[in-house]
């Protein structure tokens, strides 16, 4: 497309590489323009800023957190109803 500086590279699962971004002196900075269309990110969208101090900042969607934490829930009560029934799967 006209006016993209660099497409993205993706690696496994679908992970993008868009750039480096440059924080402002207020501390913001620019999503790039074919992250946001990859992602279907546009304006007035809310993300959610998550950290973690090994790993960095992520940013999410909160229908995408939503949809994560949905399916985190159905993995922890399939694991806690496995741990309750008392079997190994090993037997």
């Amino acid at each position: 497309m006209a006016g993209d500086k660099s497409p993205a590279k993706y690696g496994p699962g679908g992970r993008g590489f868009y750039g480096s971004v440059t924080v402002s002196e207020r501390g913001q900075i620019a999503i790039p323009a074919q992250a946001r269309r990859d992602l279907g990110i546009e304006a007035g969208d809310k993300l959610l800023v998550l950290a973690d101090p090994e790993q960095g900042l992520a940013l999410m969607t909160v229908d995408t957190l939503m949809r994560t934490l949905q399916g985190s829930s159905t993995l922890l009560e399939m694991i806690q109803q496995h741990a309750n029934d008392g079997t190994d799967e090993a037997e």
